[in-house]
């Protein structure tokens, strides 16, 4: 597929993905949307890619989407066009390759959506995140999704319902993001992070990436039912019967590349 709005790169099994509309702050047209959930899925079956990074070009992460669509249209096309807006948060969750989001400045509306939707998440000092759609009228009911799963009922509903600015610190304490770093930082500290994931056993990583997933929802016993079936399963895969081999002879196993 040829990409407008996003730049795909990969180097040395690390994939990135950057958001390319910086003179619109990297909001969300139907293209961006549409382009970004479609390189998501290319880096989820690319074989050389283990590890994912979305960041952004220009000063903003992503201001959230191109409010210009609501002008009359239907019901009908406005159901369409949200699914399309919040794809990416499907299926970040169901691709097995773990998700780095890589944050500079104003990540809010679904900018901070993909935040919270990312696996992992690292932060520049100066980054601000915010639910602010009820600040025009709107409301930031599928950003609300993956956060209410980070943050809890409280923390979420006050983001939302006020529209209010956080900055990094706050992001970290409440546990939006995993790091926060100084600007000229941002990448080196990000392919540092990118570099202890895709140096494990993918197999073993994506395997139980999708079954952390799949019990997120569910009850106690279900969860375990469920996660002790994936372990099982991970237990008689060849990286699996490896990485024991290896830590009990004390060297540095060898994965197989998948």
């Amino acid at each position: 597929m040829n990409y407008k709005s996003v730049i795909l790169n990969k180097s040395d099994r690390i994939g990135t993905i950057t958001l390319n509309r910086p003179d619109a702050n990297n909001t969300f047209n139907i293209e961006l949307a549409t382009e970004l959930n479609n390189a998501l899925q290319d880096m989820e079956n690319d074989q050389e890619v283990n590890v994912v990074i979305i960041n952004a070009n220009g000063k903003n992460f992503c201001t959230g989407i191109d409010v210009r669509y609501v002008d009359g249209k239907s019901h009908a096309e406005y159901v369409a066009w949200s699914e399309l807006m919040g794809r990416m948060n499907i299926t970040m969750s169901e691709m097995g390759k773990p998700v780095i989001a890589s944050v500079r400045n104003i990540a809010v509306a679904n900018g901070v959506g993909i935040v919270a939707a990312s696996d992992i998440a690292i932060a520049t000092k100066n980054a601000r995140f915010g639910a602010t759609a009820v600040n025009i009228g709107l409301f930031c009911m599928g950003p609300a999704v993956p956060l209410l799963r980070n943050l809890g009922r409280k923390k979420t509903l006050e983001l939302i319902m006020t529209g209010e600015l956080i900055n990094a610190d706050e992001a970290l304490r409440i546990g939006l993001i995993n790091k926060v770093v100084n600007d000229d930082e941002l990448e080196s500290e990000t392919l540092k992070f990118a570099r202890k994931l895709a140096d494990k056993s993918p197999i073993a990583l994506q395997s139980g990436k999708k079954s952390f997933y799949k019990m997120e929802d569910l009850n106690l016993r279900q969860a375990l039912d469920l996660t002790d079936n994936h372990f099982a399963t991970l237990c008689t895969t060849e990286d699996g019967q490896e990485g024991v081999k290896a830590f009990l002879d004390k060297r540095k196993p060898v994965w197989r590349i998948k």
